[in-house]
């Protein structure tokens, strides 16, 4: 439910508008150092408020560590950190309860958990919650990192039908978080800045998609047939909300395709074997190939949004126009990115511990 990995584990906790928000990481092997500054900055690439493009609810989203680190190192304890909520606005949704907005989880967690979920800016199905999947994936990419070299990095590659050509990472890296919506084309960034404020002025919201590189990930990673590494990207990444879509290399042009155009021939560069394309994405037969792993996540619109719908109330049946008031993401895509990266770094990270390339105790004291 909650909880996500068998390895390294993370657990989840809070709602948008609750005291804090918070993960327990259990499995971390010990004598890993801590960049706590990295973890914190990782959380500010998510953190609302950000620019004209995103929500104007104010979090400084500061970290605060219970349990796991000493002297700057992870003892092989559970791992909890939270951070608080001390901008919240409840008044829309206490005066509207009753009236599920279009798109979001209202409705199906009403009817889930007989009206005692938290509704309150969504409870434990806003966006608000993946902050703590920052924290956790802030951890995995240092373990990831420091053990195995495997860097990850996300970038938006659509918002509202403008797209960019896929790249590499190696191109691209310096570059994505130079503009305020992490489109490392500057030219097509401009252009999903002015479609975001111009849905926003009209009381709408874009969609759009992000692009996931991991290179230097180990041959091997994935626990066919039921705990693949596809498989567990997939569920790990449609933990995210929004999310509506996962592709994996050529993903569905897969479709368009013949044999001898999809199949990634084998050579060998530098003594090491390698693929002419990486169609399959860097994983094949739910194990990864050494190949960099590249993913595609399509998330739809902001579901909150100022222009009337119609819903119902939940309690007498009776219709309502309805348009949300309060702070919302007229795009939520550029705050995205670092949780993909996140979830990304947590799974393989997972994997990593489970076929042994990465130890239950990194270093030991002297």
């Amino acid at each position: 439910m909650n909880t996500l990995g068998t390895s390294f584990k993370i657990t989840t906790f809070g709602e948008s508008h609750g005291n804090c928000i918070g993960v327990v990481i259990d499995g971390c092997p010990a004598g890993l150092r801590i960049n706590v500054d990295h973890i914190q900055k990782e959380l500010d690439r998510r953190r609302p408020g950000q620019s004209s493009v995103t929500t104007s609810r104010s979090e400084t989203d500061t970290l605060e560590i219970l349990s796991g680190i000493f002297h700057g190192y992870t003892t092989g304890s559970p791992i909890c950190m939270i951070i608080p909520n001390k901008s919240t606005d409840s008044s829309f949704y206490e005066e509207n309860w009753m009236y599920p907005r279009p798109g979001h989880a209202d409705f199906t967690a009403y009817y889930k958990y007989g009206g005692f979920n938290d509704n309150r800016g969504g409870g434990m199905f806003s966006g608000r919650i993946t902050a703590s999947f920052v924290i956790a994936g802030a951890i995995a990419k240092q373990l990831l990192s420091e053990s195995l070299n495997i860097k990850i990095l996300a970038y938006t590659s659509s918002i509202g039908g403008i797209s960019i050509s896929p790249t590499n990472l190696t191109e691209i890296i310096g570059e994505v978080d130079q503009n305020i919506v992490r489109c490392p084309d500057p030219v097509k960034a401009k252009e999903m800045i002015n479609a975001i404020e111009k849905a926003k002025q009209e009381g709408d919201s874009l969609g759009g998609a992000i692009d996931c590189v991991a290179i230097n990930t180990p041959i091997g990673l994935g626990e066919p047939l039921f705990d693949t590494l596809e498989g567990d990207l997939a569920k790990a990444i449609f933990s995210i909300p929004a999310v509506k879509a996962i592709e994996f290399g050529a993903g569905t042009k897969f479709s368009q395709m013949k044999g001898s155009e999809a199949n990634d021939q084998y050579l060998v560069a530098n003594g090491i074997i390698k693929t002419s394309s990486n169609n399959s994405g860097g994983i094949l037969g739910g194990i990864s190939n050494g190949m960099p792993i590249i993913i595609k996540t399509t998330l739809k619109p902001t579901p909150s949004i100022r222009k009337h719908q119609n819903t119902i109330n939940i309690v007498n049946k009776n219709e309502k126009d309805l348009s949300t008031q309060g702070r919302h993401d007229p795009c939520i895509v550029p705050r995205a990115v670092p949780v993909i990266e996140a979830v990304v770094a947590i799974v393989l990270a997972d994997h990593a511990i489970k076929a042994g390339f990465i130890k239950h105790v990194l270093e030991k004291l002297e």
